[in-house]
This record gives C-alpha cells, structure tokens and sequence, in this order.
C-alpha cells in the first residue's frame, strides 16, 4: 500500500492529536490552522495558508469546527483535481451534502467519515471512524484512518457516516445531560450528589461514560474534551435532521436548550459536561 502525502486542516481539540498519530504512523504530513500556534510543535511541516498545505498532497483531511469553516477552508486551499478529500468534522446531513457538492465542483474524491471520541481517544489513536464513500477511495486513506482510529467502518455511500454520527450523539448528548440532571435533582432534594453516582455504579444503569462525566462535574474538571459549543452545534444538526426526517426527538430538544443556556453563559469553551453549571 502507497504511502499517502496528507494534508490536514485544523489542529484544534481533535486535529492536533490526529496530526500526531499520523506523522507517527510515518506519513508525510502538512498541516493547517487559522492560529498558527496551534498548529506548531506536532512534528508535522506547518503551512502558512490552506493553499500550501495542499500542495503536492494526494489526501486532504478536514477536521474543522462546522460545515462553513470547512468549505471555506477547502475553496481556499483549491486542491489538485483527484486528490482524496478525508472529512472528518461533525457537519450534519445538509452540511456533508453541500461539501460533497464542492467536492464534485473541485474534482476531489468525497470522503464522508467523521469520527467518535473526544481528545483522549485523539490524542491515543483510539477514535472509531464512520467512513463512508466511493470504495475505490479506501486504499488512499486506510493509512491515514489506521493512525488516527482504532476501529473503522465503512457505510456505504457518502453522507451515511454523518448520518450515522449524528444518530450516535444524539445518545452522548442525552447521556451527559441526563447525569447533569440526575445529579441537579439530588442536590434539589437535599441530598449528596456523589450519592446517585454510588448508587448506580456497577449496575446494569451505569457506565464508564456515566461515571467519567459525573464526576467531572462534581469535580468541577472540565477542561474541554468535547466543547459545550461544539455540543450544542451537534444538538441543533441532530434536531434539523430528526425534523427533516418527520422524528420529533424530545430529550435532545431538551439537552440543546440547556447546553446553549450554559453557552449563553459563558461555559462554551469548557467541556461539554459544563451543561451542569447553569441548571
């Protein structure tokens, strides 16, 4: 298998720890950022524009904040015709369909395959990436997605993976505002918060996840994994997609209202958990 030359655009919460893993895994990698200081100090060449950070390079990944930044980022850069465009942000159902349309303006092969985790699992090489495309594209990335994942599935055609992510945050999102709320109650009714956490370790209704963000909002560590900001977009792409469906999905109509409250009150920066600071 050809090693690929990468490009990536965005070395933010998650890009950063992707770049790592890919220039680790041995690929030619040049990276992007609109801070460039973020994009520094990853061992990957640092490129001063989208447009250099493309050249000469046969994949394009994108892992920026929403469908807008990216297609700007991506028109900016104007990659070669061919070239294999990897993107692998959380852009919603209309938001791939709009980039796949710029992908065929551009004549990149689309890639559709955003991924699962947070920063740990970045940083690790530990994300689960849903791919989905042409499969004639798959040679071309399977060593960059090796690096960046512990575990990749394809899903057919393209827009099937935001589909999918959308579907797998929906249950993240009501996960974390379900212990926020669970845990506001126990202190409503004048008990020890940690008390619900005990109380449910180890049963059939708990789990890692449950555990990890409940105690980092009793703990009040809520040093961004997954940005309450970024929760929040996701909760508004799941809604429009769920309505354009004919679903109404009522927890996470709940969750987006509480996690843009928390954002309205200056927690968007904090992890996603933050959700538990304003109610």
């Amino acid at each position: 298998m050809t090693t690929p030359r990468v490009a990536l655009l965005g070395t933010g919460i998650m890009g950063r720890g992707m770049a790592r893993n890919i220039v680790a895994a041995g690929i030619p990698l040049t990276v992007w950022n609109r801070t460039r200081g973020k994009a520094e100090g990853l061992g990957a060449e640092v490129a001063e524009t989208p447009g250099e950070a493309v050249r000469g390079a046969s994949v394009l990944v994108t892992i920026l904040a929403d469908g807008a930044a990216t297609e700007k980022a991506v028109r900016d850069a104007s990659p070669a015709a061919g070239t294999v465009w990897l993107q692998q942000a959380t852009v919603g159902i209309d938001g791939c369909a709009r980039l796949a349309d710029l992908a065929d303006e551009l004549g990149l092969v689309y890639v559709d395959a955003p991924v699962l985790g947070t920063k740990g699992p970045a940083e690790a090489g530990q994300l689960t990436v849903l791919a989905s495309g042409p499969d004639e594209a798959r040679e071309a990335v399977t060593p960059v997605l090796d690096a960046v994942g512990a575990k990749t599935l394809w899903l057919g055609a393209a827009g099937n993976g935001s589909r999918l992510k959308l579907v797998a945050n929906s249950w993240v999102l009501t996960v974390v505002e379900g212990v926020a709320e669970a845990l506001t109650l126990s202190t409503a009714l004048g008990l020890d918060p940690q008390s619900f956490l005990d109380v449910i370790k180890g049963s059939a209704t708990d789990s890692p996840y449950v555990q990890l963000k409940g105690a980092a909002m009793l703990g009040g560590e809520l040093e961004a994994q997954f940005p309450l900001w970024g929760a929040a977009k996701d909760a508004r792409l799941i809604e429009e997609a769920a309505t354009e469906a004919g679903v109404e999905l009522a927890l996470i109509a709940g969750a987006r209202r509480h996690f843009e409250r928390a954002e309205a009150e200056g927690h968007g920066d904090l992890d996603m958990a933050a959700t538990y600071l304003s109610h």
